[in-house]
């Protein structure tokens, strides 16, 4: 049986891994920074101290990583103000998957874009427990969050499905003993080994259904 389902906000729910990348992009070029190859792989899924600290460190940005979160976070919270970038049919998804199940959200968005993102969709109330690696000791790949989500909601969390659409959420959910629903991003495709871990791989949210999850249970 499955207890919960969980999901990641970024790539899943809202488009905004494209717009993380453009902030985050300028935001390295204007200062002092050298955008790598593998960059945006690897800020996928993390903190927000984790990534402001790469971006300051390993990228050679000339801010704190303090400067660096806070001028960042702030550039999103301006973008999200114009427009949310809602994935076509995510939020009628939600509300099928809410009808027949609690809900849980594990991401690595900083708690106020979170509000802010769930405030424009029209799904705050739609989840159970709302998590931001921000409260959590490690970001993603490490399954803390998840674990602290689906204890939140007061469940098994090896009784949860998990939907992802990075390489380092999907490692994360498997990490954390639940049955992962990979929808990968068409700009960003999965590592071979993440691909792996999944245990259903779909082309869109929309083709999350009801019966997908309770194949997993």
């Amino acid at each position: 049986m499955v207890d919960a389902v969980l999901f990641d906000l970024d790539g899943v729910i809202v488009d905004s891994e494209p717009v993380w990348e453009e902030v985050r992009r300028a935001y390295v070029a204007a200062h002092g920074g050298t955008w790598q190859s593998d960059t945006q792989r690897r800020l996928m899924g993390m903190s927000t101290d984790e990534w402001a600290a790469y971006l300051s460190g390993e990228l050679g940005v000339d801010r704190s990583p303090e400067q660096v979160a806070a001028e960042v976070v702030a550039e999103m919270t301006r973008r999200y103000a114009e427009r949310v970038p809602l994935i076509d049919d995510a939020d009628e998804v939600v509300r099928r998957m809410a009808a027949r199940w609690p809900l849980g959200l594990a991401s690595s968005s900083p708690t106020r874009l979170i509000a802010a993102a769930l405030a424009a969709t029209g799904l705050a109330d739609a989840f159970g427990a709302t998590m931001s690696t921000e409260e959590t000791a490690r970001g993603k790949p490490a399954p803390d969050v998840w674990l602290a989500v689906a204890a939140r909601l007061g469940v098994d969390p090896t009784r949860c499905v998990a939907v992802e659409d990075s390489s380092n959420g999907v490692r994360s959910a498997a990490a954390a003993g639940m049955r992962v629903v990979a929808i990968p991003h068409g700009s960003y495709p999965l590592d071979p080994d993440a691909e792996a871990l999944a245990d259903v791989l779909l082309a869109s949210v929309d083709a999350l259904t009801p019966d997908v999850v309770d194949r997993l249970g």
